[in-house]
């Protein structure tokens, strides 16, 4: 049976989330949960989970981060709108529309749970602007690298949702982890 995309992107958030729930659905709730899952909060989810991931694949630490470099908090809220804009762009096709208002601030207070709502605020202020900046870049460099997260975005929930993909998803998730670490040198560099 062939799946829509917004198919996929349901199926994917239920196999992702169940990696990161000890309390794992039975099947019967992970199907209901499928079939009536909400689309946008699907790719808010898996924004937030594949940029979590890449936190991790890249071996970065935030909590430090916070202490020593708060700057780089916005450049990781940055990368996980930029999943959300990239997951979200073939759904435009089918009338829906981004909430980019609403995403930031679901990204943000996902990745940076527990933090003062001041420095929430800063930290998703200076990611949109980093995120503007690059959508804006016609530079080479950051076309090339749109296109690589794009396709990485992509190749993982095809990994992720289709048997017969070339690649598995735990070969895939390590490319989000170089990709962040590009934008971090970029950002530091600057």
């Amino acid at each position: 049976m062939e799946m829509t995309y917004e198919e996929r992107l349901r199926f994917m958030h239920q196999l992702c989330q169940a990696q990161t729930r000890a309390d794992a659905p039975s099947e019967a709730q992970a199907v209901a949960a499928f079939a009536h899952g909400d689309v946008e909060e699907s790719v808010h989810y898996l924004a937030s989970f594949l940029t979590f991931k890449a936190i991790q694949t890249a071996d970065r630490h935030p909590a430090d981060e916070l202490q020593n470099d708060f700057d780089m908090l916005g450049v990781y809220q940055c990368f996980g709108l930029m999943v959300y804009a990239f997951l979200f762009m073939p759904l435009t096709q089918e009338g829906h529309q981004p909430d980019y208002d609403r995403a930031q601030i679901t990204i943000g207070k996902t990745l940076f749970d527990g933090l003062a709502p001041e420095m929430l605020a800063e930290i998703i202020e200076s990611g949109f602007h980093k995120f503007r900046l690059i959508a804006e870049a016609e530079s080479e460099h950051w076309q090339e690298y749109r296109e690589n997260l794009d396709k990485v975005t992509i190749s993982y929930m095809i990994a992720t949702t289709d048997d017969d993909s070339p690649h598995s998803a735990d070969e895939v998730l390590p490319l989000f982890g170089q990709l962040l670490s590009q934008l971090c040198e970029a950002f530091t560099a600057d």
